[in-house]
């Protein structure tokens, strides 16, 4: 099967992009790594009459560390760089596990976090690190700047809240303080190239071996990735025994509705919440 036909534009700068993408509104398609674009082009998931890529305006590779915003992954930062960052896996090593688990080593060369969370897919396994450690999403359109939190970002199946003409310029992630761990869990039939059956992320704060803060977030159980705050009530200002995390599990288990489909039944799927949430908390605990 052949790509249909398109209009390839190479933009030299995110204000030429971004007044090109509003001018082609609902006919072009932004293109970073492309993996989350060719092939469903090819198998005509979506068309697109322009494509405008973005490797050519500088700095969108850019991958930094500060200590009071966090990490910051630019638009056109591969998921290969972060599975094997060095300061990725120091500063957040969730993330780097996360970036290791998308797909085959050929992906992620070309593929992008940005681009991931973009395609809005409800398995992806970016997303739920970073509903659970409260990332943010810089945004550039014709109008200027602005700053979307990932719990906003996400409106359903390949729908995010992007606007017309606005491009996602970077991620941010907050810094996780000493007594602050992170985990992803995936669940998937093969460890390599399959999507998550279900994905589970989870942070929690510690203080005199007592939670004192806990977010819980799961992926490929809904319309879109989203976060189990009742999981982490279950957690909050409580010693993490087997019977708390236990607790935890069932509310993530029962927080969720997912679909039966040729991967998993719903029920398989709920039961998957329970045990993988379980893991990604001991996992945390395990990190102090």
């Amino acid at each position: 099967m052949v790509l249909p036909q398109f209009e390839y534009i190479a933009a030299s700068s995110l204000e030429e992009a971004c007044k090109l993408l509003l001018e082609h509104d609902g006919k072009a398609k932004v293109m970073a790594g492309a993996t989350d674009l060719i092939p469903p082009m090819r198998d005509k998931v979506f068309t697109a009459e322009y494509v405008i890529d973005l490797k050519k305006i500088p700095g969108l590779d850019e991958l930094s560390y500060d200590e009071k915003e966090g990490l910051k992954i630019g638009a056109l930062t591969t998921l290969r760089t972060l599975e094997h960052s060095p300061l990725v896996k120091e500063k957040n090593p969730a993330v780097a596990y996360a970036a290791k688990v998308i797909a085959s080593t050929q992906i992620r060369a070309k593929g992008t976090l940005v681009g991931n969370i973009c395609n809005a897919s409800p398995s992806n396994d970016s997303a739920p690190n970073l509903l659970a450690q409260g990332a943010k999403v810089n945004v550039q359109g014709v109008d200027g700047t602005r700053v979307i939190p990932i719990e906003e970002f996400f409106l359903g199946v390949r729908r995010t809240a992007l606007k017309p003409g606005e491009i996602v310029t970077s991620v941010v992630i907050p810094p996780l303080a000493e007594d602050e761990k992170a985990a992803y869990m995936k669940f998937a039939v093969r460890k390599a190239m399959d999507l998550a059956i279900i994905g589970v992320a989870a942070k929690i704060k510690m203080k005199d071996g007592v939670c004192t803060d806990a977010r819980v977030a799961l992926g490929a159980v809904a319309v879109t990735p989203i976060l189990a705050p009742a999981a982490a009530a279950e957690l909050i200002g409580k010693k993490l025994t087997d019977e708390v995390i236990d607790k935890a599990a069932e509310a993530a288990m029962n927080s969720c509705s997912p679909i039966s489909d040729i991967r998993a039944s719903k029920e398989y799927r709920k039961e998957m919440v329970r045990v993988f949430t379980k893991r990604a908390v001991k996992q945390c605990l395990e990190q102090y």
